[in-house]
């Protein structure tokens, strides 16, 4: 339990920063850690699978430690056996924080999941089947066990609600961004320069997946008939129906930049016409946030946690309708008035999330989990 000083330490799970595609939600964990570690309130060790290091550019900045199972070893043995313990390897915790959508272990310790969304359980066809089937398996367990559940939207926390999850049980606890200077022109053309981009260019970031909706940014593309405007994807490697079996019917060029620093990634997407992130849903929508920030034209869909993130920052359009998206996209090429009051409107909105007040609120939640009554696993 807590110490007499009111310091809890908390064992981090940071297994999906081994993924192959680790994500957005891989993302949202290192940052998380990173601001719990600047709290004194607070101590963390960070949990990983066998390997040592994760194989992405991004490193935990918390002491860490490891299991005996690489993946995906580990979430089947995790699934079916409940073992191996993480309360084993780092016997000092008060309490176990996981973010990942597996079965967790059985731990004498409480546990805490952040559930980033349920769409395994509303839209299996869009994962592969083996990993559709252990995460419903997963967040049934979850909704089960966990002694508190944490979500990064109210869309998420509405989705958790549909699907069984006790109301008391769940918190919305929103991501955070990056503050980042501001981008000159001159660091746009120089990054243009190197990334072979000229010309007007709309910006897709992200692991191309069936959610994300690549696919009716390509229709709307089409639609506009534009070929002086470029379309620039930054992002992991995706797979599945995804749409980049169709880039060529885009009538302007395409540029395929793979993963990219965060430095470079903020002045591609001050530099862009647009940032369209059409996704079908999202359990909060990281990159729509990191646009605002860094001063983007944004476009993105309504009704999902995207529009949430956005509010009135950016333009927004039903998911899947193509048709509007064009429009949209042919707006903001045609309005530099519109344009310059979307740019000034992101990072406005971005600063209402910070890192800060993020483990702010994770922290409360340890303190009411430690504090009341847990839930045992089963």
């Amino acid at each position: 339990m807590r110490r007499a000083d009111g310091s809890v330490t908390v064992a981090l799970g940071l297994t999906q920063c081994w993924h192959r595609v680790p994500g957005g939600t891989a993302t949202s964990v290192l940052d998380l850690a990173a601001a719990l570690v600047a709290d004194d309130a607070v101590g963390v060790v960070g949990v990983g699978p066998r390997s040592n290091r994760p194989p992405g550019p991004e490193q935990p900045v918390c002491p860490m430690r490891h299991l005996r199972l690489g993946l995906p070893l580990l979430y089947d043995a995790w699934t079916w056996t409940g073992r191996p313990s993480i309360g084993r390897v780092v016997p000092e915790a008060d309490l176990i924080h996981l973010s990942v959508p597996i079965v967790p272990p059985r731990e004498r310790l409480p546990i805490v999941v952040t559930v980033h969304d349920v769409l395994p359980l509303t839209h299996p066809e869009w994962f592969t089947g083996r990993g559709a089937a252990l995460m419903r398996r997963g967040l049934r367990a979850i909704a089960r066990t966990a002694a508190a559940v944490i979500v990064p939207s109210e869309a998420t926390r509405r989705a958790c609600v549909d699907q069984g999850f006790d109301p008391a049980q769940l918190s919305v606890v929103p991501w955070g961004s990056q503050s980042v200077d501001a981008t000159s022109e001159d660091q746009v053309a120089r990054l243009r320069g190197r990334l072979g981009l000229s010309g007007p260019y709309v910006c897709f970031v992200g692991t191309p997946e069936p959610r994300k909706g690549l696919s009716v940014l390509i229709d709307a593309l089409v639609r506009l008939g534009r070929p002086d405007v470029a379309l620039a994807l930054a992002g992991p490697p995706g797979w599945g129906e995804a749409g980049m079996d169709r880039l060529g019917e885009v009538p302007g060029a395409v540029v395929e930049l793979g993963h990219l620093s965060r430095a470079d990634l903020t002045i591609l997407e001050a530099g862009a016409a647009a940032v369209v992130l059409p996704s079908l849903a999202e359990g909060f929508g990281l990159p729509v946030l990191e646009s605002l920030a860094a001063g983007a034209v944004v476009i993105t869909t309504s009704g999902t946690a995207c529009g949430e993130v956005a509010g009135t920052a950016a333009l927004l359009v039903p998911p899947g309708d193509h048709v509007a998206l064009a429009a949209a996209i042919e707006q903001i090429l045609d309005s530099t008035e519109l344009a310059c009051d979307l740019r000034l409107r992101g990072p406005q909105r971005a600063a209402d999330f910070s890192w800060r007040t993020t483990a702010d609120a994770t922290i409360a939640v340890y303190r009411s989990v430690l504090g009341g009554s847990t839930r045992g696993q089963s």
